[in-house]
């Protein structure tokens, strides 16, 4: 059943936007006619998970599938968690508003490794026992069916679930391995020939198991040594993670109305990576490279500008740079939306591959960041972790965005790497020296760069997957470069805090065992772990969870340093070998209570055996583990290896019938650049638009309205006019704020236009573009001489229904006739017009307390009944059951853009000061704006 959100989504919470599921691109068929019902569960805020390309692409395949719907929800914020808990009602999906029980499959998004607290805090939240086994205990029917009681699937997909699903098993039905594109589509159909044939929970899954890409915990045990295997002879003993190509026209899908963390059109150019950069599990876990055909890509940008109406395109590859059409793509785009002023972002980029080509495509008046990402400070490490960069390369890609405009670069660096030395930790700072020495111009400042140092935490499907990094190592390495980062100017320098570092690799390496660890730590508090707000709370929660399970051990074997494999002697001494007996590949199985001091040569065979079982060896990700480790081997060396995308194949594996091969295109011809955008200034026209905000579009913010009326000239290609300066903007302008939750049938907003248009055929074509809840009322054209409507504001009239807290005054029903409470709120309304002062606090932009007197501010206030015709049809608290106290009033105030206003809320206390009540402010409805007549 539906569940009767409304009560929640209301002013009284942050950002009730988010939870509406009303943005344009969300799906809403028809819920008898899904045999399939999937909810895509993103375990974070709606503005991450509404913003991420893989969690749009998959709603809307999975929504163009026959008989599926697909829905969504996101991890909560604080405060509509406590009111769901409080209140008894569970989670529920955004569109359908129904309960995440009533839909037959949970899918979670789990792309890092501390976000699996927010998956046990949505599953709780929903009513949903935690772990497998509890689901399983708990199905009441032989037959799994959701609408007789039985749980939802549950399983999780992304980064971590593809890379070491074990720490999370037990909370999963069974898990996604890889890219999902044509595998959720697979699922869906053996979900629908389940419910068909009406199989079991334990049929069901295992059906799923036999899909490539889908591995089922529960038929999997570990071994003594730690590896994993089949429990019944009928699952594969390897679980094969699954490649698909990048769909581009997918991707144009949700516009939110809430700005969200990347708030623009993401098309995906290339997926995978072929780098070989040693320490990047995505680059390990998303080969073979696939590079989309350029047609493409021009193509669905083109459309997605035109059908969302953002205002910015990002083009996505883990190495952007990499896809060789990037300035052909790019500069195509830039010159087909010339005149929108439209701008293109791109993820951290490679260095070496940046030109006055990529430099033109991605500036221009509104000039986005630039990020590189070094990694290491000298030659050597970048030599060791396989970076293929060099100083030269480093430093012409600087200099050439320099040269290009730019006045700052970000700038990524991670330190605590295999071999590292303190000299190549202070060689970051001595590269910042010599690139601000180098980068310099005439009557010009130095470049000035964003720093940001993070810690580097071992991967598992990476060379360095059997290296092992120390918390305390880190804290040194960092008071080292802060030091040394004194005396620089122009640098702003982030360090990522060591106890996440410390948390995700804990974490991110484990076994089976840690799932209570990770349920311990959620019941602890843990939760947004990596949010900098949340991570005193976190830490001390995992650090309370591993001390319950008696693994401060382990943990200290990553806040202390287990080994590093450029410290392993063939010559150690027999004490030697029986401290390191038992230490298998990087994890421990004796409670080791102290470091264990690393030996001092070059050699990890004798040492570390590297054949020892991994609790990720099951997932066959298509890279030999053999070839991990030689290249571990070559890293020692400090020994490169090739892009095999470019240059000769490296021998990884990956290539074949499961995976696939390297798909790379050509470079394209580079059309001529037609040149920047540059803001049509023109004023040929100004209309005054009269428009409402009614029903939940009430819930958008007065910022999340101005960006609504910006998208939806833009897909309506309506010719506005924009602003000059270094930051254009479209000229849009409200009239004035309307609160949150306040709805509305008279604002204003003035809108100005290069050239004439008919004054109907504009009206059209904005409501076209607009949602039903924000209805155009009136279109009047006006001379641009004239004063904005800004600037000639004067007054509002407003409808708000209030109630008193005293019940002792007869109760009856105020939509029939004249009552006592009515006379009582009659005499109120009367004092308040017969005084000449009332007096009210105000604290003002600046933090400093006024006394103003309000009464000069309202100039009309009546009693208005409530079966008055206009009022039933339009305001929505005329048909909501509040108490029998409460009544409508209507009055106007001033409404001066100058700070001169009488705000519902002042109405209030001024309606408290003369009645001695405590009084509740229900609903705010603006009925119409007034100019200033003389103007």
């Amino acid at each position: 059943m539906a569940i009767a959100v409304e009560q929640f989504l209301n002013s009284g919470i942050l950002k009730p936007a988010r939870y509406l599921g009303n943005e344009l691109g969300a799906y809403h068929k028809n819920w008898d006619d899904a045999v399939v019902r999937w909810v895509l569960t993103y375990p974070e805020v709606y503005e991450v998970g509404a913003s991420n390309l893989g969690h749009i692409i998959l709603y809307s395949i999975l929504n163009t599938q026959p008989r599926q719907l697909c829905d969504r929800s996101y991890l909560p914020a604080s405060d509509l968690a406590e009111k769901l808990r409080s209140s008894g009602t569970p989670l529920f999906a955004v569109e359908a508003r129904r309960s995440l029980l009533d839909f037959d499959i949970l899918g979670f998004n789990l792309s890092y490794e501390l976000g699996a607290t927010n998956i046990l805090e949505m599953l709780d939240l929903a009513g949903i026992p935690l772990t497998w086994q509890e689901r399983d205990a708990a199905e009441p029917n032989p037959v799994w069916d959701v609408e007789q009681g039985s749980y939802p699937l549950i399983f999780a997909g992304g980064q971590t679930a593809t890379g070491n699903p074990e720490p999370y098993a037990d909370f999963l039905d069974f898990v996604a391995l890889g890219d999902g594109e044509e595998l959720l589509p697979e699922i869906g159909l053996i979900i629908e020939d389940a419910k068909l044939n009406r199989l079991t929970r334990q049929e069901l899954l295992l059906d799923l198991a036999q899909v490539p890409g889908v591995y089922v915990p529960k038929f999997y045990d570990v071994a003594a040594d730690g590896s994993i295997y089949p429990n019944r002879a009928d699952v594969p003993a390897r679980i094969l993670r699954r490649v698909a190509d990048p769909m581009p026209a997918y991707s144009i899908g949700l516009v939110p109305y809430v700005e969200t963390v990347h708030d623009r059109l993401t098309i995906e150019v290339r997926r995978g990576c072929t780098r070989g950069c040693r320490f990047c599990q995505p680059g390990m876990l998303t080969r073979p490279a696939r590079d989309v055909d350029p047609v493409d890509v021009v193509e669905s940008i083109e459309k997605g500008m035109r059908h969302t109406g953002f205002n910015e395109f990002s083009l996505l590859s883990l190495s952007c740079s990499d896809y060789l059409s990037l300035p052909a793509v790019g500069l195509e785009i830039k010159n087909r939306l010339q005149n929108d002023n439209i701008s293109l972002s791109l993820p951290s980029q490679r260095v070496d591959r940046f030109d006055e080509d990529i430099a033109n495509i991605i500036g221009g008046t509104r000039k986005s960041g630039l990020t590189f990402a070094p990694e290491a400070g000298t030659q050597r490490m970048r030599d060791i972790i396989n970076k293929g960069l060099t100083n030269e390369e480093l430093l012409r890609g600087v200099r050439t965005a320099y040269e290009q405009g730019w006045s700052k670069v970000k700038l990524y660096f991670m330190i605590g790497l295999p071999g590292e030395t303190d000299t190549d930790v202070l060689g970051i700072a001595e590269t910042m020296r010599w690139l601000q020495q180098e980068c310099r111009q005439p009557k010009r400042k130095p470049i000035g760069f964003n720093v940001t140092i993070s810690n580097f935490t071992p991967k598992p499907h990476t060379p360095f997957q059997w290296h092992s990094v120390s918390t305390a190592e880190f804290e040194r390495k960092q008071a080292l470069l802060r030091d040394a980062f004194r005396g620089i100017r122009g640098l702003k320098v982030n360090f990522t805090d060591v106890r996440i570092s410390a948390m995700e690799d804990f974490l991110g390496r484990g076994d089976r065992t840690l799932a209570a660890v990770v349920k311990r730590a959620w019941e602890l508090g843990a939760g947004m772990d990596s949010w900098w707000e949340s991570l005193d709370r976190a830490f001390a929660a995992w650090t309370e969870a591993i001390n319950e399970a008696e693994l401060t051990w382990k943990y200290r074997q990553v806040e202390q340093g287990e080994w590093n494999v450029f410290y392993a002697d063939t010559d150690i001494d027999a004490a030697d070998d029986d401290a390191h007996s038992e230490i298998d590949g990087g994890f421990s199985t004796q409670d080791a209570l102290s470091p264990i001091a690393p030996p001092s040569h070059s050699s990890i065979s004798a040492i570390h055996n590297l054949d020892v079982p991994l609790p990720w060896d099951h997932i066959d990700t298509g890279i030999d583990k053999s070839w991990l480790q030689e290249d571990l081997q070559r890293a020692l060396e400090a020994a490169t290896v090739p892009d095999c995308a470019f240059e000769g194949c490296s021998h990884c594996g990956i290539c074949g019938t499961d995976f696939g091969h390297n798909i790379v295109v050509p470079p394209q011809p580079i059309p001529q650049f037609k040149g920047h955008f540059t803001p049509n200034t023109a004023r040929a026209q100004r209309l005054r638009v009269c428009f409402g905000k009614r029903g939940e579009m009430a819930l958008t913010s007065h910022l999340d309205l101005v960006r609504l009326f910006d998208r939806a000239i833009r897909r309506a290609s309506l010719p506005i006019s924009f602003s000059g300066g270094y930051h254009p903007g479209p000229r849009i302008s409200p009239a004035n704020a309307l609160p949150l939750g306040a709805t509305s049938s008279g604002e204003l907003v003035d809108m100005e236009l290069t050239t004439r248009m008919d004054v109907q055929d504009f009206a059209t074509k904005l409501a076209n573009q607009l949602p039903d809840e924000i209805p155009i009322f009136d279109v009047q054209e006006v001379a641009i001489s004239e004063p904005s409507a800004t600037q000639s504001l004067e007054r509002a009239e407003y409808y708000v229904a209030i109630h008193h807290d005293d019940t002792d005054t007869e109760s009856t029903d105020i939509r029939f006739g004249l009552n006592p409470i009515q006379q009582m709120w009659g005499e109120w309304v009367a004092d308040v017009m017969a005084k000449d002062t009332i007096w009210i606090e105000k604290t003002t932009k600046s933090g400093k307390v006024a006394t103003i007197n309000m009464r000069d501010r309202l100039f009309e206030l009546e009693l208005t009944a409530m079966d008055d015709e206009y009022i039933s049809s339009a305001l929505p608290f005329a048909q909501r059951a509040y108490e029998p106290s409460t009544v409508v009033l209507r009055y106007i105030g001033s409404c001066r853009n100058d700070g001169t206003l009488l705000r519902p809320e002042f109405l209030l206390q001024m309606l408290e000061q003369v009645s001695g009540r405590h009084l509740h402010l229900h609903h705010v409805h603006r009925n119409a704006l007034f100019l200033n007549e003389r103007n």
